[in-house]
């Protein structure tokens, strides 16, 4: 081959290589930027191939490192947004996330729950939701002002008390936050001590009046006659046996209440205690004109539990039912063999409770209106409460306002170990 036919094949051979390197160097670029691409639109971590064309090395490096640092930060984000989500999830409070259309894109679980809302609830309407014309005013009224709105709402017809904090979302315009808090139990709780005051104050008035009457009356010149003197005194003591006696019922309630009463568990007879009982009530309800029954089987299992404690539970039913029921009514003690025990009840024929103090009349001091000028501390019902919950049941009443009451516990058949 002559000397310019080599240099020719020499100078097409440095061709063919520049081309194929730009060709690899194109390709390779080309990579990198359907890479960064995909980076730019995903959400998930993503991954760039290594070059090996010489001079792409460095930028391979230098986006790799961005890219796993990316991913670190990505994956971090994730991390923390899953916390928080499991946070709200479980979340006493109602927590709503919605859109500018007001269209919900986010709803734990309490919400859900405060509003009814049996299915998936986000895609539906803030007002769907909601279902409360107040609710929906601060809603749209923090949305329209663009300032957080805290409002309180009563819902007589669902028995809620709610406070709605709405926050709009600064980085989405018309978006919103809204946290629902149930303060039911909380505006519950607080009816019950401002009702506790008020009767205890009520109970304490009659007898501190009583004798500080007595005590005027005998300054005044009473003390001078002897016979008037010793009658106004013993009704002094009277009167400071009812406070001595509502002092004792409420240290004991509080004792209770503290798990400081101790139950002593014993082996017993249902029928032994129930006669007990009816022996030692059966005078005050003949006194009070009432038919008094006793219905106890014989063949009952015996119990293991307090027999003391449930005997005070059962004089104490007894006496609120021959003190509200009529003459010539019935009063009845009974005990039955229960699916899971043995169930006690007073049943009587009397006044009855009306439907809407039957959630009530175990608080203390609680009593229905009609019912206030009996005698009594009106803790009885309270401390018999806590004396069943101490020995594993619970008290109920089932009432008919003018046909009766029924009081009722069941105590569970005791473990074969026990016996």
């Amino acid at each position: 081959m002559t000397l310019p036919g080599i240099v020719i094949c020499a100078l097409l051979l440095a061709l063919f290589g520049l081309a194929w390197h730009h060709w690899q160097l194109r390709r390779r670029l080309e990579a990198y930027a359907q890479q960064l691409r995909a980076l730019s639109q995903s959400t998930q971590a993503v991954t760039i191939v290594p070059a090996n064309v010489a001079g792409l090395e460095s930028l391979a490096s230098a986006i790799h490192a961005i890219l796993t640092s990316l991913n670190q930060r990505q994956a971090t984000v994730e991390a923390e947004r899953d916390r928080l989500a499991n946070i709200i999830e479980q979340l006493a409070d109602g927590v709503l996330i919605a859109d500018a259309e007001g269209i919900t894109r986010f709803v734990n679980p309490a919400a859900r729950r405060i509003f009814g809302q049996t299915e998936a609830a986000p895609g539906r309407s803030v007002p769907q939701i909601l279902r409360h014309h107040r609710l929906i005013e601060i809603w749209k009224e923090a949305c329209a002002e663009r300032e957080m709105r805290v409002d309180t709402v009563e819902w007589p017809q669902r028995r809620l008390f709610l406070q709605l904090i709405v926050v709009p979302d600064r980085h989405v315009a018309g978006g919103s936050l809204l946290l629902v808090q149930d303060l039911t139990r909380v505006r519950h709780l607080e009816t019950v001590r401002r009702d506790f005051v008020n009767n205890f104050a009520h109970e304490l008035r009659t007898p501190l009046a009583a004798i500080s009457a007595l005590a005027e009356t005998l300054q005044d010149g009473a003390l001078e006659d002897a016979t008037v003197a010793r009658r106004f005194l013993e009704q002094i003591r009277q009167e400071v046996d009812i406070l001595n006696h509502m002092t004792a019922e409420l240290l004991a309630l509080a004792r209770l209440e503290a798990g400081q009463e101790p139950v002593v568990a014993r082996r017993f007879a249902p029928r032994d205690l129930l006669q007990r009982v009816h022996e030692r009530m059966r005078f005050h309800a003949e006194r009070a004109g009432l038919a008094f029954h006793l219905e106890c089987p014989a063949t009952l299992p015996s119990l293991y539990a307090d027999d003391n404690q449930l005997e005070r539970v059962l004089v104490n039913l007894l006496h609120n039912a021959i003190k509200f029921t009529p003459a010539g009514g019935e009063v009845t003690l009974l005990a039955t063999l229960a699916q899971d025990g043995v169930r006690f009840a007073v049943r009587d024929t009397g006044i009855g409770i009306p439907a809407e103090d039957l959630t009530r009349i175990f608080e203390r001091f609680y009593r229905v209106d009609r019912a206030r000028s009996g005698e009594g501390s009106g803790l009885g019902l309270a401390i018999a409460r806590h004396l069943v919950e101490a020995n594993g049941s619970k008290l109920e009443v089932e009432s008919v306002e003018g046909r009766g009451s029924t009081f009722s516990f069941v105590i569970p058949l005791p473990q074969e170990s026990v016996l």
